[in-house]
């Protein structure tokens, strides 16, 4: 009697339930990222590159003495240099060390200065209440920080 074709049947019949198998598993459900916003730049690290006056303030009837006050501060001022991606070169809270950040807007939406790997509007972010490329006065999102570091003037060095 021969008992190999009966063995050689049964183990391809086993090792293709096992292959089977194999494939009626379903993989573990990936969490999906919802896309983000794209964002265009429309404060270009050129118009910002240079010496800058700073100031804050925390209420808003402050906002003209404080920069005629930011202009004072050219005696030391507060540099800003394109970074090495393109973006601009600033202090973000309570670093000791500027991060590369970048402009960012969507649609007609508002203008946020941040990092440029999170959304527009990310709580780290600042919102730029104006520019005109003599002077950026900038709020920050997060509210705690906000109370600490007020609303941000700069203003342009004379050359």
């Amino acid at each position: 009697m021969n008992l190999s074709r009966p063995v050689l049947r049964l183990a391809s019949a086993a090792a293709l339930a096992a292959l089977l198998a194999g494939c009626a598993s379903a993989p573990s459900p990936q969490p999906i990222e919802p896309p983000r916003p794209q964002f265009t730049s429309p404060i270009t690290a050129q118009q910002v590159e240079g010496k800058w006056g700073l100031a804050a303030y925390h209420r808003p009837e402050d906002a003209a003495r404080t920069e005629a006050q930011a202009r004072q501060g050219c005696r030391q001022p507060y540099v800003i240099n394109i970074g090495p991606s393109g973006g601009f070169m600033m202090y973000l809270a309570d670093d000791s060390s500027p991060s590369e950040v970048v402009s960012k807007q969507v649609g007609n939406g508002p203008i946020y200065i941040g990092l440029p790997d999170e959304p527009p509007g990310a709580r780290s972010d600042r919102e730029v209440v104006r520019f005109d490329g003599q002077v950026l006065v900038l709020k920050w999102l997060d509210p705690e920080v906000a109370g600490r570091y007020g609303t941000m003037v700069y203003v342009r060095c004379p050359a």
